[in-house]
């Protein structure tokens, strides 16, 4: 949804006027429509999960992606990070409140071949540290996550997702799936990765309804847990 309106907004050039973006074609925002739902999660991702003040954005846009509109993916980017964190962002607003808060945007497009046909990088800087997240498309321009915090992974990102941060140890998957069993919460899909073995290792989680902060707070109890979110998209 938020890539049609997106899309249907660039067409009427209400967007392109207000954001300076160069003209863009019908053609051209069919293409930029799945990496405008890509950039919509991976700034909700992101934004979802800063708890301190923002300090700077870092967008990289490589390969098929780095031929299209990107200042236009910017802007949608920006307007997923500052949503959860702020009322009444859009995509024309966004990239003037980050401007007004001092937080430092910065556009790279990357000429070189990666592991990816495509792949946008998101960096964000706040007041306490540095994470990143990165996003390509699916044979079926689908968004999925590949990178988070220098973690490889591979999700899609369903309507309700448990993000957890945990030590590598044997057993903590089972504990985590035996708390979420106990409590009636389906499992519709379990993505893992790790930095290395007995390292840092984050699991994006899709259950099928939200998790109630007794069942949250469960998980944040098991041993080796750094951190716990409920994420919505």
């Amino acid at each position: 949804q938020v890539a049609e309106q997106m899309a249907d907004y660039l067409l009427t050039g209400a967007v392109i006027n207000a954001l300076n973006i160069p003209s863009v074609s019908a053609e051209e925002v069919q293409k930029l429509k799945p990496y405008i739902k890509l950039a919509d999660q991976l700034g909700s991702f992101a934004g979802q999960l800063t708890e301190t003040g923002l300090k700077a954005v870092t967008l990289e846009y490589e390969g098929r992606v780095g031929d299209l509109n990107t200042k236009s993916l910017t802007a949608v980017t920006l307007q997923g990070l500052l949503s959860p964190l702020l009322e009444s962002v859009n995509m024309i607003n966004a990239p003037v409140i980050a401007k007004e808060r001092d937080i430092e945007i910065t556009e790279i497009t990357h000429d070189r071949a990666g592991a990816f046909q495509t792949l946008i990088t998101l960096t964000v800087t706040t007041e306490s540290q540095t994470r990143s997240v990165s996003g390509t498309l699916s044979n079926d321009d689908e968004p999925r996550i590949v990178q988070i915090r220098g973690i490889p992974i591979d999700a899609e990102l369903g309507p309700h997702i448990m993000y957890v941060i945990n030590r590598d140890k044997p057993g903590f998957i089972g504990s985590l799936g035996t708390i979420l069993g106990d409590a009636d919460i389906n499992i519709a899909t379990f993505n893992l990765g790790r930095e290395r073995s007995g390292g840092e290792a984050v699991a994006l989680i899709e259950v099928d309804q939200l998790v109630p902060e007794n069942v949250m707070a469960a998980v944040r109890a098991l041993p080796h847990v750094v951190q716990v979110k409920t994420l919505s998209f």
